[in-house]
Parts: structure tokens; C-alpha cells; sequence
């Protein structure tokens, strides 16, 4: 299910967040000549911050402890100058979110993320507890969300940029404090993300169905029931593909390991999907269509569902974000494996299933990818000196300036060199393509052009001096 692809943007991501931070911890720096726009998002990137070094100071245990204002990343922040300012004025004239401060306190001291917290010892996922915090209580709080909207300079689109800078600060600090091995506990860690998406996506058709099958049966109950609440048509919760779900245990085993039950957790979020299913062309045609369903039939209408209606609701989507901040990135890769999964159902029916199988794709191919990953992050970050000398020479004498090249588009030509020269059974053409396609997807108008035309001159060179052999 993880296939190269996604694991070569992890090791891309990953690589450009550890030589950003260089093993010492910053907070995001403000643009020069900023927009309004990026000045309202900056200022509330470090307002946010102090609001949760406050609330870090406010939470003690007996005797005075304060665990969450003795984590490594609130003490890093609250060295942060723009920190240290925001909390000065905040002491001097008050805080924009004094008015939340205290019952966003009460909500994290009563959190069972704290609770987890305080009991949990082992350091590395405590550290983590602020990123859950910030996700799980402080972003979903509508006292928080309020104060936002009546900033001077709120925009939608500059809270965005918000959100993205706290994604881009938790990862610059999981990778900064461990070196190379807590990066690669921060790749196995997305990766994991990336499996737990893809089985809680496989898993929704089921709690749909279960709260449709609840609402039909409540309304047969009604006082005033309507024939048609008392003789319903039950296409849709009879729908097979859904059965063949609840009966795959592999899937059930993976929605219990990884805590991906929608129900009773997410069961807000499920109903306003359901509703808008229920409401959209797809789901009508379906059930007015008189021909009986096969199981093929029954699959296309989940297919059709995802792709019309769940891919595209907005609710639904921000919903998916707040619970992982990898899952954004992640949404159309793994996306497609649901589809693919979802027609396997279709098509083979039980058959794998009564030979004790599954169409459940498993998390990795083989060793060798669940591998892939960690190798080319450790040869892209060993050999960095040798393939910057590579880029170099290659644009020496070019149109494009080697001081003046985007870092992103250095850490993909690292990463490509890296694959390149160290993974002998993958074609060159494949691995120009998907850093290509890399560069397409996360840097610069230019980049794709320029990543092409640095790889396909190294390689060049590389042939010609017996250095490659692909």
C-alpha cells in the first residue's frame, strides 16, 4: 500500500525539514516586506505559541510541577525572542486569547491526551504531545477560532498559513533534537500515518452503513411513521461490497490496532457525510436504478461515492486534517490505493477471503520497500558534500545561479542523485521522472525544468566517467 512513490516524497519532506533545522531548533523567522496577509499569519503563529506556553505554565501537579512547561518544545519556544515579546505584552496589556486562556486550560488539563501524557515514559512520544494539543484541542476550539476571526487582518487564507507554519515548527523540532535516527523515527512515523489514512478511509463505508441502517430503523419507530419509514428501500445498507468490509478480518485487525473506529469518536463528522450522500446524484440513482445490484455494481456505487462526494466535501476533509498533519500530502496517493482496493472487492468477490486472504493491501510490497525509505534518507544526508560538488559543476557555466537556487529544489536533486547512484535495479528513466514530478508538486513554477535538466547532465557526466552504468 506505501509504495515508492509516497516514500519518496516522506524522504524529500523529511530531508528538507533536518537540514533546515541543522540539529538546532527554531521558531519560523517573519518574511521581509510582508503582505498584510503574511503579517496577520505571523503574528498569530507566535501568539498562538505564547498562548500555549501559558497554558503549559498554568498546568501543575502537586508540589508545583508544571510536566507540559518542562517539555523540550516549550522550553525551546519560550527562548524564542517574538515569543518572549508576545508573552511580555501579554503580561503588560493582555493576551488576544485572555478571554479563552482559562477554559482552554480546563480542556487540556482534562484532555486524555494529557492524561496519556503524564503517565507515558517514553520521551520521544511525549514530546509529541504538543502537536496533538494544537491539533486535537486548540485548532477544533470554537473560543479560539472566535478570537481568530475578529483579528484586525483575518483571512481565511492567512490562518491557513498559520496552520502551515505550526506543521513546518513540530516538524522542524522532532528532527532537530536526535539526528539522523529521530528523523527516521519521524519517517516511519508518517509512513505509519499514511497506513492508518488509507484504513480508516477503507473503514468509512461501514460506519456510514451502520448509522443509516440506526436512522432507518428509528424512523420505523417514529409515532407517526410514514409507509415509507416502515417498508424502506434497503439498497443501500444491504449493499454487498459493504458486508464483504465488516466480514474481511485483516481489515477489522487494522481498524483496532491503529485506533481507526469512526464510531462513536467521529460519529459528528459521519452523519454530516451521510447526509450529504444521501442528498447527491449518486446515492439517488442507485437506489432508483430497478436493476438488482451485483457485487460489482455495489462496489462502483462506493467508488463513485468517494470520488463525488467524500473526496469533495470540505467538512469532511478539514476533519481528516486536524487528526494528522500528514495526511494532507498524503490524501491523493493514498486515495488512489482506496480506489484500487475497493474494485479488487469488486471484482474477486470472497474468494481470496475463503482462502484465508484479504484485498487489503498490506502496508508495505516487500522488505525491500519497507526499507527504501530509511536507505535513501541515510545516503542522501551521508553523501550531501558529494552530490552539492555534482550540483555544482553542473550549473557552473549555466543560466542558473548556484546561490540563488531554491533549497528545495537542492534537496530533490539530493535525493535523486541518492537513488540514482545507490539503487542499481531502479531505472534511471523512473527516477528522473518521479523527482520530476517531485519538484512539479512542491517547488517552484521552473523547478521541474530545472531538475530535469541538472539530472539529466550529472547522469550524462556520470556515464561518461564509468561512474554510472544505468
Amino acid at each position: 500500500m506505501i509504495n515508492r512513490v509516497l516514500i519518496r516524497l516522506k524522504v524529500v519532506q523529511l530531508l528538507y525539514s533536518h537540514l533546515l533545522s541543522d540539529s538546532s531548533f527554531q521558531i519560523e523567522t517573519p518574511l521581509e516586506n510582508p503582505t498584510r496577509e503574511q503579517r496577520f499569519a505571523y503574528q498569530l503563529y507566535v501568539d498562538t505559541l505564547a498562548l500555549m506556553v501559558r497554558v503549559a505554565r498554568s498546568i501543575k501537579k502537586r508540589g508545583g510541577e508544571m510536566p507540559l512547561a518542562e517539555t523540550q518544545f516549550i522550553e525551546n519556544v519560550s527562548t524564542s525572542d517574538s515569543v518572549r515579546g508576545a508573552l511580555e505584552r501579554g503580561r503588560m496589556s493582555g493576551s488576544p486569547f485572555s478571554s479563552i486562556e482559562s477554559s482552554l486550560t480546563d480542556s487540556v488539563r482534562e484532555s486524555a491526551i494529557y492524561k496519556r501524557f503524564v503517565k507515558d515514559e517514553n520521551e520521544g512520544e511525549r514530546q509529541r504531545v504538543w502537536e496533538e494539543i494544537f491539533t486535537s484541542i486548540i485548532l477544533p476550539s470554537e473560543g479560539y477560532n472566535a478570537v481568530v476571526g475578529r483579528m484586525e487582518g483575518y483571512t481565511l487564507h492567512g490562518f491557513e498559513r498559520m496552520r502551515a507554519m505550526m506543521t513546518r515548527t513540530f516538524t522542524n523540532f522532532y528532527t532537530s533534537g536526535g539526528g539522523t535516527r529521530t528523523a527516521l523515527v519521524e519517517l516511519r512515523r508518517s509512513l505509519l500515518d499514511a497506513r492508518r489514512l488509507y484504513i480508516r478511509l477503507l473503514s468509512l463505508p461501514v460506519a456510514l452503513t451502520w448509522l443509516r441502517e440506526r436512522q432507518l430503523d428509528e424512523n420505523r419507530h417514529k409515532y407517526l411513521a410514514t409507509p415509507e419509514d416502515l417498508n424502506p428501500n434497503l439498497r443501500f445498507v444491504e449493499n454487498r461490497l459493504v458486508s464483504a468490509l465488516r466480514e474481511d478480518t485483516v481489515l477489522q485487525e487494522n481498524v483496532s490496532s491503529l485506533g481507526c473506529n469512526w464510531i462513536p469518536q467521529d460519529e459528528g463528522i459521519v452523519a454530516r457525510l451521510l447526509k450529504a450522500i444521501v442528498n447527491s446524484e449518486v446515492y439517488r440513482a442507485y437506489m432508483e436504478n430497478p436493476s438488482a445490484p451485483g457485487l460489482k455494481e455495489d462496489a462502483e456505487l462506493w467508488r463513485d461515492l468517494f470520488k463525488q462526494v467524500i473526496f469533495r466535501n470540505e467538512d469532511f476533509l478539514e476533519s481528516l486534517e486536524e487528526k494528522s498533519v500528514f495526511w494532507n500530502d498524503d490524501f491523493e496517493i493514498v486515495g488512489e490505493f482506496l480506489l484500487k482496493t475497493l474494485k479488487r472487492f469488486g471484482e474477486n468477490g470472497k474468494k481470496r477471503g475463503e482462502e484465508g486472504m484479504t484485498h487489503v493491501m498490506p502496508m508495505y510490497k516487500d522488505k525491500e520497500d519497507e526499507l527504501f525509505g530509511e536507505d535513501l534518507f541515510r545516503k542522501a544526508l551521508m553523501n550531501r558534500p558529494y552530490y552539492q560538488e555534482l550540483i555544482n559543476e553542473s550549473v557552473k557555466g549555466s543560466n542558473w545561479d548556484a546561490q540563488r537556487l531554491a533549497f528545495m529544489d537542492v534537496v530533490i536533486l539530493y535525493c535523486a542523485l541518492a537513488e540514482i547512484l545507490n539503487f542499481p535495479k531502479i531505472p534511471l528513466k523512473v527516477s528522473i521522472g518521479e523527482y520530476v514530478e517531485i519538484a512539479k508538486f512542491y517547488s517552484t513554477p521552473r523547478s521541474k525544468d530545472f531538475v530535469y535538466a541538472q539530472l539529466m547532465a550529472i547522469t550524462d557526466r556520470l556515464r561518461e566517467s564509468g561512474k554510472l552504468h544505468k
